[in-house]
């Protein structure tokens, strides 16, 4: 269903590794939590031109790691028929909406005190 490389939009980039320097998580560690996020407050990719032109590209096992499977099921019932490139751009849809609470953590104690939706 996704493709084996993958990117995300160089905003979106650019937000994980700066979320990276404040906490210390990782950018793909820190997209399968957005992505999550995202699903769980029932945000719903509306399909459009989205420009996927960060440089940071990366296989899907390491973006998705051990949530691989269950990313793309989610993505599967979701979405049933969009193509590889587009459910590539849903998933990255999802983590751009899902980083947009967690992005200004400036350590790791803030970064998981945001693990419940609506948490503050």
């Amino acid at each position: 269903m996704l493709p084996n490389r993958m990117n995300l939009p160089k905003q979106v980039e650019e937000q994980l590794k700066k979320l990276k320097q404040y906490t210390g998580v990782t950018p793909n560690v820190a997209a399968r939590i957005a992505f999550f996020r995202s699903i769980e407050s029932g945000y719903r990719y509306q399909g459009g031109g989205r420009k996927l032109d960060g440089t940071l590209v990366l296989d899907k096992v390491t973006w998705l790691g051990e949530t691989s499977q269950v990313t793309e099921l989610m993505l599967q019932f979701e979405y049933p028929d969009l193509d590889d490139k587009e459910s590539m751009k849903a998933w990255s849809a999802h983590v751009e909406d899902g980083i947009a609470n967690i992005r200004n953590s400036r350590s790791i104690l803030e970064f998981v005190s945001f693990k419940k939706i609506g948490a503050s």
